[in-house]
């Protein structure tokens, strides 16, 4: 379990190269910036910001192995739903050069933001979509992520569309987690598990693979 800030950055730094240790930095420096102008995320959390956004964003990609992910030019293969200030969608971005990511937005101050840290950060495998998911073109994505996006059963039925059988979900619910899954319908929970979070030891981040079957 991360503990603090110490734990949180060596835990980024056992995950990352040097250089996107840096962008990681970089962006501590820009959502710094930009949350004295709009209100990102709380200003309390910055001072924990490695423990809270960026080690709390980044185990997610410990349930995606590396190398089944290549960038293209068509929407990415990973898709983030909410991105807001950008966790977890900017940071695995960072940590992932290798995959190409959308991240969606509907609120147009944030949707300004994402796209301004994408560019200050040389992220060329991030494609930043200012709309409702709704209106989103659908598109097979190899991993799903969502942080505080919607209650599971709508972010499921938002999203179903955009997963295939090898898909992988990865929703982070805090303490809520095992609550909403035992409320889903059968073929759901069994679709799903829930894993213990490395940055809150009272959350929990909703797992699982493949195309949900709703009623």
């Amino acid at each position: 379990m991360i503990a603090d800030e110490g734990d949180a950055r060596a835990f980024c730094a056992e995950r990352v190269d040097a250089a996107a240790l840096e962008r990681l930095e970089r962006l501590a420096d820009l959502l710094s910036a930009e949350n004295a102008r709009q209100n990102l995320v709380s200003a309390a959390s910055l001072d924990a910001v490695w423990q809270r956004h960026f080690a709390d964003s980044l185990q997610l990609a410990d349930h995606v192995p590396r190398g089944t992910d290549t960038p293209t030019t068509e929407p990415g293969s990973w898709l983030d739903l909410g991105s807001g200030a950008g966790f977890p969608g900017l940071v695995l971005a960072i940590a992932r050069p290798d995959a190409a990511f959308t991240l969606v937005e509907s609120r147009k101050r944030r949707v300004e933001w994402l796209s301004a840290a994408a560019v200050a950060l040389g992220l060329t495998n991030c494609h930043i979509v200012g709309s409702k998911l709704e209106n989103v073109e659908s598109f097979a994505a190899r991993v799903i992520t969502a942080r505080a996006f919607a209650p599971l059963d709508k972010l499921i039925r938002l999203s179903a569309r955009f997963s295939t059988p090898a898909t992988v979900w990865l929703l982070p619910k805090g303490r809520s987690a095992a609550q909403e899954l035992a409320e889903q319908p059968s073929a759901v929970r069994a679709m799903f598990h829930v894993e213990h979070s490395c940055t809150d030891p009272d959350g929990g981040i909703i797992v699982g693979q493949g195309t949900p079957h709703l009623p």
